[in-house]
């Protein structure tokens, strides 16, 4: 009996490391079959990158060109020159955009396999604990005094004392290669879900650039039509739009002088600022143009007051505070806008309005919905000076335009 069970340890110490060596080495032939698989996402994931840094120096070169043209004499070639990089440009924007969706897609492929075979680590070492634990059991269930009796000399107890304590180490061993994987598993998982997150980000500003392009495609046809490619009736509707820019910013600053001496002798005080502070107009989305942006593209004609902000055509514009309206301007196929007189000086102007719903010397709230946004060449309220659909926003302190992004949350 005696013989037979210090036999029978070792065997069964041998065997689990065996298969505990099996299942390494099944591990390994795993890896590397998974490693032929990630090495060529890895090579299809750089090509993306690859083909990105292509586009963004591509793009490079029409940002070079369009401010070259803008800073050249204002004429029908040169505008129409920078429209058609504009839209050799957005077009890029598109691919890649794309390029980025396909390169996060691989990303997410790789973050998805890598938690496959994390997934397989764990399982192995499971079933790997679950065998030495079997082993110690059977050990744990004799008594110390039978252990003893068992072994014919002290030697052999001493001996069989190391094998249980060898398995205990591989018992801690194990668990924490087990604690390791789930800790890199929680962290893979992690990945992937910023990576899905970034993915719909970027299918946002896919759509977004389509919508640039097909803003850019429409304002070139618009300007041949207009011009029936003419530079003399380029220079007229130049001209036109310059002086109805000129009669907008007489009308605004003399309209808020005139609203606000109104307020004053009705009330007897200045109007107070009743809101905590502005929201914005619209959705809160790009700034396609900024406060005396110095590439925007009429800057010989005018400084630029305000800043557009990217909308749809037809998105609901609301008063960034509560006021009076000062003027509700409806111009048909001109330049159509809002004012609203605020306190402590403040007013603000919302440009390219393609229909009005409040009237002058209505007071609004702030968050009312006072029109619809536009600014798509040829299109109600749009004017001569547009890129495509957008709100002109102006804030004016005493009279004087200022940054809006000073004001804005």
């Amino acid at each position: 009996m005696r013989k037979i069970f210090k036999l029978i340890i070792p065997i069964l110490i041998l065997g689990l490391f065996l298969n505990t060596a099996s299942s390494f080495c099944y591990g390994q032939i795993t890896d590397v079959e998974n490693n032929q698989e990630v090495k060529q996402i890895n090579k299809d994931i750089q090509d993306k990158k690859d083909r990105i840094k292509k586009i963004q120096d591509q793009q490079a070169v029409y940002e070079r060109l369009i401010k070259q043209k803008q800073s050249e004499k204002a004429s029908l070639n040169n505008q129409l020159a920078i429209l058609e990089n504009r839209v050799a440009k957005a077009a890029l924007d598109i691919e890649s955009a794309q390029t980025e969706i396909d390169r996060t897609g691989l990303e997410i492929d790789k973050v998805n396999f890598e938690i496959k075979n994390k997934d397989d680590q764990i399982l192995n070492q499971k079933e790997h604990i679950a065998a030495v634990i079997r082993l110690t059991q059977q050990q744990d269930s004799k008594s110390a005094l039978e252990i003893l009796l068992l072994n014919g000399t002290l030697n052999d107890f001493v001996s069989q004392v190391k094998y249980l304590e060898d398995i205990n180490k591989e018992i801690g061993k194990s668990l924490e290669i087990l604690k390791q994987y789930k800790k890199d598993l929680e962290n893979q998982q992690k990945n992937l879900n910023d990576k899905k997150r970034e993915l719909s980000g970027l299918k946002v500003k896919l759509e977004s650039n389509k919508v640039d392009l097909a803003s850019e495609q429409q304002n070139k046809v618009y300007i041949l039509d207009q011009t029936k490619s003419s530079e003399r009736e380029y220079q007229r509707l130049l001209a036109l739009a310059k002086q109805q820019q000129q009669q907008a910013e007489s009308d605004i600053v003399n309209l808020e002088k005139a609203m606000r001496a109104k307020l004053s002798k009705i009330s007897g005080q200045a109007l107070e600022f009743n809101d905590a502070g502005f929201i914005w107009p619209v959705t809160k989305n790009v700034v396609v143009a900024t406060f005396h942006d110095p590439d925007y593209p009429f800057r010989y004609i005018f400084e630029h007051p305000a800043i557009d902000i990217r909308a749809a055509q037809g998105s609901t514009l609301r008063a960034a505070a509560s006021g009076y309206v000062a003027i509700a301007k409806d111009a048909g196929k001109g330049y159509s806008y809002i004012m609203i007189v605020h306190g402590n000086g403040l007013a603000t102007v919302y440009g390219h309005v393609s229909k009005i719903y409040v009237k002058t010397d209505e007071y609004v709230v702030q968050g009312q919905a006072i029109g619809l946004s536009g600014g798509m060449p040829g299109t109600n309220g749009a004017g001569g000076l547009t890129t495509g659909p957008h709100l002109h926003f102006e804030v004016r302190l005493n009279g004087v335009p200022v940054n809006p992004l000073e004001y804005l949350p």
